[in-house]
């Protein structure tokens, strides 16, 4: 009786000192909780500059993936550019974010595609003509001037959701459709062929900023695109 009594006294002794294990030990859960607490000390400390925030979601993603793209040096200097598609195209709903500064220096309007939706861009493809939005992340590429004037190249960074982004010819380019008088006409935003246009008196000084392998995510709350990226967990 005293050797059992004396094996509980060490079995008991043994279990206080096992150390309290997180729940949750998926190595993604947990490097997701660490970018979250992250990006809210970030999130917390941005700089509006007199413009809205964007949504703590679309930022936290948006944040995620250019951490890692810059880390794997697939861009290469501090811009990040986000379009939220979540909302309302009678919404500013694009930024570009200076993450060195961490400040916000642009909030406008962007168009999504023809075929993504009316008001809301609901529905996005990788396709040819297919005249829709792309999810995701790119990064920007070179300037030229075309039928739109200054407009800038982007490259898709996620196979099969965005990287035919080149060969569609989705480029930032300026708009006349993309103007707060055209929205108190339609009660909506014009809509391009798939590009995110931009306010013509705005494109010129966004490209400029935003040129030459900055960073841009396209943001949708889509399970399909949040289950098959992986820059976003």
């Amino acid at each position: 009786m005293k050797y059992n009594a004396f094996l509980l006294v060490l079995l008991f002794a043994l279990m206080s000192f096992v150390p309290n294990l997180p729940k949750d030990r998926n190595p993604k859960s947990l490097a997701s909780n660490s970018i979250s607490k992250k990006v809210e000390v970030v999130f917390n400390s941005l700089d509006a500059n007199n413009f809205n925030l964007p949504n703590l979601e679309s930022f936290t993603k948006a944040f995620e993936g250019f951490s890692i793209l810059k880390e794997q040096g697939k861009i290469k200097n501090n811009y990040l550019t986000i379009i939220d598609f979540s909302l309302s195209s009678r919404f500013n709903r694009l930024w570009v974010i200076d993450m060195k500064e961490n400040k916000i220096i642009f909030n406008t309007l962007v168009a999504h595609g023809k075929n993504s939706g009316e008001d809301y861009a609901t529905k996005f493809s990788n396709e040819n003509e297919s005249l829709k939005s792309s999810l995701g992340f790119f990064t920007t590429g070179e300037t030229y001037n075309g039928k739109h004037g200054l407009s800038l190249k982007l490259d898709g960074l996620e196979t099969g959701i965005n990287d035919h982004a080149r060969q569609r010819a989705i480029v930032i380019h300026g708009a006349d459709y993309v103007s707060s008088s055209f929205i108190k006409s339609n009660n909506r935003l014009g809509k391009s062929h798939g590009c995110p246009a931009l306010p013509v008196e705005l494109t010129k000084k966004i490209i400029q900023t935003i040129k030459e392998k900055s960073c841009l995510f396209i943001y949708f709350p889509s399970k399909e695109y949040l289950n098959n990226s992986r820059l976003v967990s």
